[in-house]
């Protein structure tokens, strides 16, 4: 049978290729038999609004009952940070989550989750990959009225349970109050309720079930949000977009003039505010190796301790469960902040700039402003390459081999190797390479003081690489 492998952040898979409802009982098993031997019995699952997800999540339960572990499962659709976040309140031994994230409709996928609210760690993930049976499940399943029936199985609402734990949290009439409003663009996604119900406010884009996403991967980059950007300016009344993937753990935002504000950003204000402005001042920054160095740059000029990862916000979540952090993330919109689970949570995050607005009165682009006033101003953007697999392995090998000396008129002044290959030019200025964990896709990111700039090195890298 198809070997089974875990990407950056689950396992993901082609709807009725590899992803099926045998496979799926394939690494639920896997997943149940690496629980008992952890002496483990509890279990959270939710799904997105992909499709099938209702059933690939009904057949995960079954699997887990026909190994005695009790089931709490999502009612409806959910986000991934739901489940984390139910995974704690039900005090369960893991969450799963039945999702492929930002991927394309046609996949879906399998998150797995740890007890304290966040990603299962590397070796855990890794454990359960070595369980994962190479031949058909035989085992007989029970149906979700028997597991009911003897207490195996518990249905639960892990959106309101979520929207209650936001609202413990939030000042969120001081948001409401402040004049400022959202556009919200969901992506058919699974955040689209929560918001409605947490800013009822706001205007709507792409809030209704749809498990097609019309075709559109829903990764919330700002190639994928025209109309959202578009949105922003026809309507002056709109003082600024928020945008999450299909699981709703990731984010994008716009400003008041449609310009999208990426994750670089984001994190950069959240570190201003939490630190400067609510006085949080202990917890170390976790970023990934495609992070600004502006990130690095700000907490040289707080005092505070930072780290660089690998790509995936596992590793991140994993420095979260050892010892404080203030502000944890990633390149791809995936964001962690001090106050909350160690999980990436585009809702929370972007509830987290909304009350940095109201509570300094400032817009999102006067609030950057007052960054570019500390690190300096910085354009980021991404490419991503969809060439053959034998293309993409001899560029890797060409970086290996140090085979560059410079792109175009670029010189090339140093090499960082954490995950992937980032070239500096100078302190400001840098592109890195990397093949992507889940898709046939080699991502060749860039940045510089200014956006065309930034599209001058990209594109002496596509000519480059031919």
């Amino acid at each position: 049978m198809t070997k089974i492998k875990f990407g950056t952040d689950g396992w993901r898979a082609i709807i009725a290729d590899t992803y099926t409802v045998e496979n799926v009982k394939r690494v639920t098993q896997a997943t149940a038999s690496w629980m008992k031997n952890n002496k483990q019995n509890k279990v959270v699952i939710g799904h997105d609004c992909r499709f099938g997800g209702e059933l690939f999540a009904q057949v995960a339960t079954q699997v887990f009952g026909a190994n005695n572990i009790k089931v709490h499962l999502a009612k409806g659709f959910v986000s991934t940070p739901m489940v984390s976040l139910g995974t704690v309140k039900t005090k369960s031994d893991i969450g799963v989550v039945i999702t492929a994230s930002h991927n394309p409709p046609s996949y879906n996928g399998y998150k797995l989750k740890s007890a304290y609210g966040g990603p299962t760690i590397p070796a855990g993930i890794t454990e359960v990959e070595a369980l994962i049976p190479d031949h058909p499940v035989d085992i007989e399943l029970p149906s979700l009225e028997k597991m009911h029936e003897d207490g195996l199985l518990n249905y639960i609402d892990l959106e309101s349970l979520y929207v209650k734990h936001v609202e413990d949290n939030f000042d969120l009439e001081t948001i409401k109050k402040s004049g400022f409003k959202l556009a919200y663009d969901a992506m058919y996604g699974a955040g689209q309720n929560a918001v409605k119900r947490l800013l009822p406010d706001s205007v709507w884009l792409h809030c209704d079930h749809n498990p097609s996403f019309r075709g559109q991967a829903p990764e919330p980059i700002h190639r994928n949000l025209g109309e959202l950007s578009e949105c922003i300016k026809n309507d002056d009344t709109i003082d600024c977009g928020l945008a999450n993937d299909g699981d709703a753990d990731r984010i994008g935002m716009y400003d008041g003039d449609g310009n999208f504000v990426d994750s670089h950003h984001i994190l950069l204000l959240l570190l201003l505010y939490l630190h400067k402005y609510k006085s949080i001042k202990e917890g170390k920054v976790v970023i990934t190796f495609s992070v600004t160095d502006k990130m690095k740059k700000m907490c040289e000029m707080f005092g505070l301790d930072y780290e660089v990862t690998k790509i995936g916000f596992k590793y991140i979540a994993e420095i979260m469960t050892q010892e404080p952090v203030l502000v944890g993330g990633e390149e791809s919109g995936g964001i962690a902040a001090a106050g909350h689970i160690p999980e990436r949570d585009g809702i929370w995050m972007g509830l987290l700039v909304l009350e940095f607005m109201a509570v300094t009165g400032k817009s999102l682009k006067e609030l950057i402003k007052e960054v570019y006033d500390m690190v300096g101003p910085f354009s980021f953007d991404r490419d991503d390459l969809h060439i053959s697999e034998s293309k993409k392995q001899a560029i890797i090998e060409q970086c290996k081999n140090n085979a560059f000396s410079n792109f175009g008129n670029n010189k090339i002044e140093r090499v960082e190797t954490i995950d992937g290959f980032k070239f500096y030019f100078n302190s400001d200025e840098w592109v890195m390479i990397r093949p992507s964990g889940t898709e046939p896709v080699l991502r060749v990111y860039a940045q510089a003081p200014t956006h065309e700039r930034v599209r001058e090195i990209l594109d002496s890298v596509h000519q480059e690489l031919g």
